[in-house]
């Protein structure tokens, strides 16, 4: 179990009542019983409502916490293998369509030894990637096939799934560190497919195919590092998973 995977099932036995909702109400509780010398009926009668109201607090924000973690317990394994295939998919997307990577191994492994080592071999390429230059970057890529139509329709695709994961219904249940994580990969991805397009412009334009075919590829390495990053960032934390081929794998 990973970091943020833990702080993703902690956040869901967090309080829906605000902290500032219980320090006025005993501090509310204090003031009274400092102020009972002065009119002892009034006070003591506000402070047994504060009390019920205290308790009714207690006794609610409790049973809603725990309704509310029931039901995600239900989802939360799927919600998880969801984003970690999705992340899977695009880091695989990413180290072969742009990179062309190639693991080069003997198909003489077990599936899951062979897929094992892919993935290591992978991780190392993309920590490999960020560290790189923006010259050593472009080097690694080819042009004709990276700034395609194909790759924008792929890359668009993918942000676009990943939005329609922050837009379910318990998209709420999750950590504000994972969904900023999912945001920003979302937004790098659309930025990645607007440089594809501004270096396609250079059909168009003739006359400027130069400019634009520099603006894209600028852009496009800029948005390439951040997207790198946020998914080694995210496998770090343990979403980065290929599609499940066992019957109740993950349960």
């Amino acid at each position: 179990m990973k970091n943020l995977r833990k702080k993703i099932s902690s956040q869901l036995f967090r309080t829906e009542t605000p902290m500032l909702v219980y320090v006025v109400v005993f501090a509310s509780i204090f003031l009274l019983w400092r102020y009972r010398s002065y009119n002892e009926d009034v006070a003591l009668n506000f402070i047994a409502e504060l009390f019920g109201a205290a308790f009714t607090l207690f006794i609610i924000d409790v049973l809603l916490v725990r309704a509310k973690t029931k039901r995600w317990k239900i989802v939360r394994d799927e919600m998880n293998y969801l984003i970690a295939r999705n992340v899977n998919r695009i880091r695989d997307g990413v180290s072969t369509r742009v990179f062309n990577f190639n693991s080069a191994l003997d198909m003489a492994h077990s599936t899951e030894e062979y897929l094992a080592e892919i993935r290591k071999r992978r991780s190392a390429f993309l920590s490999d990637i960020v560290s790189l230059n923006q010259d050593e970057i472009l080097g690694k890529i080819n042009e004709k096939e990276f700034f395609s139509e194909s790759s924008y329709a792929y890359f668009n695709e993918k942000a676009d799934e990943l939005w329609n994961i922050l837009n379910m219904r318990y998209a709420d249940y999750f950590h504000p560190e994972l969904a900023s994580h999912l945001i920003g990969l979302n937004v790098n991805l659309k930025d990645l497919c607007g440089h594809i397009r501004q270096y396609l412009k250079s059909n168009r334009f003739e006359n400027q195919s130069d400019r634009y075919k520099n603006i894209g590829r600028q852009g496009a390495i800029v948005s390439l590092v951040k997207i790198i990053t946020l998914l080694n960032t995210l496998k770090k934390e343990g979403y980065s998973e290929s599609a499940s081929m066992q019957l109740d794998d993950r349960r």
